[in-house]
């Protein structure tokens, strides 16, 4: 009965620091994704198309502000990043979903 419990807890050690580790990753990785995509926060539309290229597809909302939308497969995960651009051709903020 003791070499159960034992063994039991070591499997329960196992699975929660395996969790950890992947947490661990995915924050950095997020991390870095935001590093890399404020660099476009308060510059020109022009900037990002010449970095990022041509969005896959525009969007407008009632305030006159553009949304540009980059999508990417990776491993049959879709990556999309949104920029919104204000009415003065500046981007204005960014939300990114399921970039690796």
């Amino acid at each position: 009965m003791k070499i159960i419990y034992t063994f039991s807890i070591a499997v329960l050690i196992f699975i929660i620091s395996g969790c950890q580790t992947i947490e661990n990753k995915s924050e950095e990785t997020i991390k870095k994704e935001n590093e890399k995509l404020s660099k476009f926060l308060q510059q020109p539309e022009s900037e990002l198309k010449t970095v990022m290229g041509e969005p896959d597809k525009v969007e407008r909302n009632d305030n006159g502000s553009k949304f540009f939308i980059y999508i990417k497969k990776k491993y049959t995960i879709t990556c999309e990043r949104k920029f919104e651009i204000d009415r003065n051709k500046m981007v204005v903020g960014f939300t990114s979903k399921g970039c690796f």
